[in-house]
Formats: C-alpha cells, sequence, structure tokens
C-alpha cells in the first residue's frame, strides 16, 4: 500500500462532532499540543544534541579505542586546527601508509586493532583472516529464509533485520561474557558483507526487475575482495581497485564513541541487551542522512549540481547554485550542502583528503577528471557561499562523505551500497565500544529531560 492509499483511508474517516479525521487534520492537532519554543533551550540550559554552546560535544565518557582531533582549545576558546583520526594511539594516515608501502590489505588489520587494542604480528593476522574467511558462509538457509524470501528497497533496513534474525541462529545469543561476545563480534564482521551482498542481489531482482546472481565465496579473499567478487557479474577486478576499497574501508571503521551510531551502540549496550538488537540499532543511527546517509546524499546533490551548472569551470556559476541550496531553493530542499562541514573537524577531514588524494588518480584512470574538479572547485567554494548565506564565519571543510560516494561511484559499487558499505566497515568499532561500556562502563546511560508539563485537572470525557 502507498502512502497515497493510506492517506485515503484517514480521509474516509470522521468522527461525529469533530473535525475531518484526515491525517492532515490529526497532525494539526500534534502541532497545537507539542510545541517547544527554540528560547526555551537556551533558558533552561540545555545542551541540545549533546552539544555545548560553542558546538564541542558534551563528554559522555572515557575510551581507549579511538580519537577524534579537530580543533584546540585555548583560553576556552576554540581554535581551528588540522584534523587527525587516531585508532588505539595511532596515527591513521600512518596506518595507510604502511599498508600501501607493503601493497598490502589492511582493513582485517584495523579490526584486529580496534578490538584488541594492538597491531597484530604475522601470525595473529594470518589467523583472523582465516577466522573471518571461514566465517562468511551464513547459517543454513539464512540467505533463503531471511533475505531472499523478504527483499527490501532500502540494503540498510535489510541488513538490520538480518541482523536481528541471527539472534535465532545464536546458540547462546544472551550469554554476557566477553567470550561470547568476541565471538559473536567477529561473526558479525565476517557475516556483514556476506549480508549486504545478497541483500543487494534480492533487491536488484525484485525492485529493478534485473537479473540476480550469487557466486561461491572464495577462501582465499580478503574482505574488500569478497566484496568486489560477489557484486560483479564476471567476478572480475583488479588488484588495485580491491585494495582502494580495502582503504576506504579502513577510513570508515571507526570514528570514536560520540558519533551518533556508536554512542546508539553504547547506550544500548549499557543496558545489557544482546549484540543483535544493538547492532541493528547503529545500523539505524547511521542510515540517516544527517550520519552514515550523507554519502549518497552527496552525490544525488553533485548530479543535480552537474545537470543544471551548465559550466563547470565558471566559479561563479557553482557558488551562485550553491547558495541556492543553502537557501533551500536547490537540492533536497534541507539547506544543506552534504559532504561539508563536520561536528569535530574544522581545518580539514583527514579521512577526506586521504580520499581526495586517491580520487585523483582513480578519476584519471577512469576518464572522470572533469567530475573530480567540479567536486573539487565545489569544496573550495562551498565555505564562501555558508557565509554568505548563513551569516557564519564557522570554518567549514569537505568530510569523509564528499569525496567516498565519488570513489564507490568510480569502483561501480551502486549507490545503493554507498552507506550499507559505510555499516559494513564500521561494524569492528561498534563491537569494540559495545565491549568496553560493557567491561568498563559498568552503568547504563541514562541522561536527564526537563520536563515543561504544566499540571492540569482531570476532565471527564463528556465534560471535554
Amino acid at each position: 500500500m502507498n502512502t497515497e492509499e493510506k492517506n485515503c483511508m484517514f480521509k474516509q474517516e470522521t468522527i461525529p462532532g469533530k473535525r475531518h479525521s484526515s491525517l492532515q487534520s490529526l497532525c494539526e492537532e500534534y502541532r497545537a499540543h507539542n510545541r517547544i519554543p527554540s528560547e526555551f533551550f537556551d533558558r533552561y540550559r540545555v545542551k541540545r544534541g549533546l552539544r555545548n554552546s560553542d558546538g564541542t560535544g558534551v563528554v559522555a565518557g572515557l575510551t581507549n579505542i579511538s580519537n577524534v582531533h579537530g580543533y584546540i582549545i585555548e583560553d576556552e576558546d576554540k581554535v581551528p586546527d588540522e584534523g587527525k583520526l587516531i585508532y588505539r594511539g595511532i596515527d591513521l594516515r600512518e596506518l595507510v601508509d604502511g599498508c600501501l608501502a607493503d601493497n598490502r590489505f589492511g582493513f582485517e588489520e584495523v579490526e584486529w586493532l580496534l578490538l584488541f587494542g594492538k597491531l597484530p604480528n604475522e601470525d595473529q593476522l594470518e589467523h583472523f583472516n582465516q577466522i573471518l574467511s571461514d566465517n562468511r558462509e551464513l547459517p543454513g538457509y539464512f540467505a533463503e529464509d531471511m533475505i531472499i524470501k523478504a527483499p527490501s528497497p532500502n540494503i540498510m533496513n535489510k541488513l538490520a533485520r538480518s541482523v536481528l534474525a541471527l539472534y535465532s541462529y545464536d546458540e547462546t545469543p544472551d550469554d554476557p561474557s566477553l567470550e561470547n561476545n568476541m565471538r559473536q563480534s567477529i561473526e558479525l564482521i565476517a557475516r556483514m558483507p556476506t549480508i549486504m551482498t545478497y541483500a543487494y542481489q534480492v533487491k536488484r531482482r525484485h525492485y529493478d526487475r534485473e537479473s540476480m546472481f550469487f557466486h561461491p565465496l572464495q577462501p582465499q579473499h580478503h574482505t574488500a575482495e569478497a566484496i568486489l567478487h560477489a557484486l560483479r557479474p564476471d567476478r572480475q577486478f583488479t588488484d588495485e581497485e580491491a585494495k582502494l576499497l580495502d582503504l576506504c574501508m579502513m577510513l570508515h571503521a571507526e570514528h570514536g564513541g560520540g558519533n551518533n551510531s556508536t554512542f546508539t551502540s553504547r547506550v544500548l549496550s549499557s543496558s545489557g541487551t544482546d549484540i543483535y538488537s544493538t547492532v541493528a540499532a547503529s545500523i539505524g543511527s547511521l542510515k540517516g542522512p544527517k550520519h552514515g546517509g550523507a554519502n549518497h546524499r552527496v552525490m544525488m546533490m553533485m548530479n543535480e549540481l552537474m545537470q543544471n551548472v551548465q559550466n563547470w569551470e565558471n566559479e561563479d556559476e557553482i557558488e551562485a547554485y550553491l547558495e541556492k541550496i543553502l537557501r533551500g531553493e536547490a537540492g533536497d530542499g534541507s539547506g544543506l550542502i552534504y559532504g561539508i562541514g563536520h561536528a569535530v573537524y574544522t581545518l580539514s577531514d583527514p579521512r577526506a583528503v586521504i580520499l581526495k588524494e586517491k580520487a585523483r588518480h582513480l578519476a584519471e584512470e577512469k576518464g572522470m577528471t572533469p567530475e573530480f574538479e567540479l567536486f573539487k572547485r565545489v569544496e573550495k567554494l562551498a565555505p564562501g557561499a555558508f557565509e554568505r548565506v548563513k551569516g557564519s564565519k564557522k570554518v567549514v571543510s569537505a568530510n569523509v562523505d564528499f569525496y567516498s560516494g565519488l570513489i564507490y561511484q568510480m569502483l561501480g559499487i551502486p549507490e545503493d551500497l554507498f552507506t550499507p558499505m559505510f555499516a559494513v566497515s564500521r561494524i569492528g568499532g561498534w563491537c569494540a565500544h559495545r565491549m568496553e561500556e560493557m567491561f568498563t562502563g559498568g552503568r547504563i546511560i541514562r541522561p536527564a529531560y526537563r520536563s515543561l508539563t504544566k499540571f492540569q485537572p482531570y476532565q471527564k470525557l463528556s465534560e471535554r
């Protein structure tokens, strides 16, 4: 049943003595009794979004897993700085450069580092790769019963539903021990790519009316190779393509405890619930366009910009269109330039810097240099447009979402999988934070909300 049909159901109903009970009138009734004036948040010193007045996050916990650095505090003032992302004390740039220097895959190494707190030696890494390979297969008939028979137009929802369904295939789903959580975490890291690619094939068949195909898993593949092998009809990909996808996954693997989906993982874990409920909730958080869904929104925005800007080299024309986006006159009407700005990073997002370097080289290979150059111009011009339209002097730069969608597109990753790829990459970070919260936190996370309700006498139904 589509939205119009559902709305018609509401429109057919009436309540004697009351206004016509359409969906619109119900929403008007809600709006009339549920408004909180924006000035009240300042009056009661409420930190909306768990943010301080200067945009910094409210400190809600401690972590050993990662650190996101984007500014310096000097004399109580927030001073912009070059961004850094630190995994377990190691600069992400050093991790990336180390893998590139050896021409090897790095995602599995990062997952080990996030889970255990130190880099693996060669034997540990080889053993970990084997464990992941052994666990990529889904439980018997899981694909048939949970994915093929219940297709979804949105892969993120299918990921969440499938993760919840894995609870029923686990003999000890509620065992809170570290040993059990570690087993479950590793199984989820291994299985998530398989669930994603299966869900996409079923979506193609059911909704897009295209052929679906399921290639046998290859035990020698690293995670990025397994994904490309599953997505391509001919199963062919180059080593360079696989290592670039691997790099994207390394960059998306973790981003501190305060981002929305990871905080979701910690909130649910603090209650003692099972790992499947926790990860499914984190996937739901990541789906949002203000969080992980932004890379898909970037490509939608840029595709529209490409169609409406006649001369991609004319900065005045590009600026004018960006200003229209900010005024809500173009784009999706949100007034957001997706991929520009970040809650923590100011001068730069280190992940975007790395992806930009790789995007340039790949664009030359794929014959997409004009598109890449347009992205660079938008990155350059967006801060100025933001200041002119919004009147804000906040320092903003491109974030990881700005270039990740472009790279996925050049790798042939369908847009349906832009955000799911984020989830597949982030699963290890979520699990690491879950275990840290469960075994070092010790208290259920429960912030306070101030009530604005005023006491009123109860009225009998006949007197209302």
